[in-house]
């Protein structure tokens, strides 16, 4: 059933709203503009209260009732983000992992509390849409058609096959530029880093999965059906992209090159129906990625 025009405005300008004021947004203009510093658990918690304002809106408003499986979404990934990061990864032993100065171990280390919030995620979301393929957890179709993007180059009949095989080559292209552009690694010490390309590569699996699944196609499966493709798409990308702000990249070019790749590979779920497009080119992107900070993590005095 099509939701009126009234409402479905109503319904985006709500998304809009609790989604920005959920993000890092708050936390940037405080640290960036103000200079106060704000916590993580702080941050957590400012976060599940405007959550939790927007779910008791969905009982009292039924205009932004269809929106309730968002925040309750929500609410669980704020949730068990405040559990693995703020406590589990406080754990002396953990502590110690995540701070080791091996690459390997803190960086596997990470990845597998990031692994506990996607499984986590994966089965509020079984709860919520009973089925894998209503919230993107298969392949999908693959070579399902593209739909048009003139200022992309992507022309009507294209398909996901050649598409995404293109666009992970010059994604990854620029990625690469970018990388080699800010760091600038001497020769010697990109043959140094090979030894850690087994772990990089496992790393890369894990978070490309960790992120599409949890960031991504968690929310598009409950945003699609209430505000539409479109605007799923945009307010998926925003999410993703603000939260780069402190990633790698880092700062405004790593907001728009998360934001952009965020749309571009929530459109190619949606398209498909599956994450494997966007799971493939994220872990493409995350290879380079994670192979610069290879890199750094051998390079005296290198992060």
């Amino acid at each position: 059933m099509t939701a009126q025009p009234s409402k479905s405005r109503t319904l985006g300008m709500t998304a809009w709203i609790f989604l920005l004021l959920s993000s890092g947004l708050p936390r940037i203009a405080l640290q960036e503009i103000f200079g106060y510093k704000v916590s993580f658990n702080l941050s957590s918690v400012i976060a599940a209260l405007i959550i939790l304002i927007g779910l008791a809106l969905t009982f009292m408003w039924s205009d932004v009732r269809a929106l309730r499986q968002l925040f309750i979404l929500f609410l669980v990934l704020v949730g068990i983000e405040w559990t693995v990061f703020g406590m589990i990864a406080e754990v002396p032993i953990y502590r110690m992992w995540l701070s080791h100065p091996s690459f390997n171990i803190n960086m596997l280390a990470n990845q597998f509390l990031r692994l506990m919030v996607t499984l986590v995620m994966i089965a509020a979301l079984f709860m919520i849409k009973k089925k894998r393929e209503a919230f993107f957890l298969t392949p999908g179709d693959t070579n399902a058609e593209a739909e048009p993007v003139q200022w992309l180059g992507i022309k009507p009949g294209e398909r996901w096959d050649r598409l995404g095989r293109n666009f992970a080559f010059i994604l990854s292209l620029g990625t690469l530029a970018f990388l080699v552009f800010a760091g600038r690694p001497p020769l010697d010490i990109v043959v140094r880093a090979l030894p850690f390309l087994p772990f990089l590569l496992i790393a890369a699996v894990l978070n490309a999965f960790n992120e599409e699944m949890a960031y991504k196609a968690s929310f598009l499966s409950v945003l699609e059906p209430v505000v539409g493709k479109h605007q799923a798409l945009l307010l998926v990308a925003a999410y993703f992209g603000i939260g780069h702000f402190y990633g790698v990249p880092y700062g405004l070019i790593g907001v728009l090159m998360a934001g952009f790749l965020g749309w571009f590979l929530g459109k190619s779920m949606l398209e498909t129906r599956g994450l494997f497009w966007a799971w493939f080119i994220h872990f493409v992107q995350d290879v380079l990625i994670f192979a610069f900070l290879a890199i750094g993590s051998i390079v005296p005095g290198g992060g």
